[in-house]
């Protein structure tokens, strides 16, 4: 499960953001995920519980992850049609070929993050 691996790095960014910033416990994060960016929502959340549960110290038992989901788009290069992919490389529902540019929906990133500095 690499989210656990993606979660430890978000954690490290925030981490060395708040401390930059004298924030002493955080309370919530936010990422914005696309549908086909290759991480799950549901283990993301797993993951943070994890990590909040073993870092008392710089969360609060009550801080929480919410995870913005963006849709998936692309546009194929061939019948210029727009449609919703269910993975980066997925047949045009038009053509019934690989053409589709990827428009959105790859997206993984720390929208933002809220804590204390008492």
């Amino acid at each position: 499960m690499h989210e656990m691996s993606l979660m430890g790095d978000i954690l490290q960014l925030v981490q060395e953001d708040a401390a930059k910033r004298n924030i002493v416990q955080i309370k919530k994060i936010e990422l914005v995920v696309g549908e086909i960016s290759n991480a799950m929502p549901e283990a993301l959340q797993m993951a943070f519980e994890i990590f909040r549960d073993q870092n008392l110290h710089l969360f609060s038992h009550a801080a929480q992850l919410i995870i913005h989901t963006e849709e998936a788009k692309a546009e194929c290069v061939i019948c210029g049609l727009t449609y919703h992919p269910t993975q980066k490389i997925a047949l045009c529902p038009n053509c019934n070929i690989p053409s589709g540019k990827v428009l959105a929906g790859e997206t993984f990133q720390i929208l933002s993050y809220e804590g204390n500095d008492d």
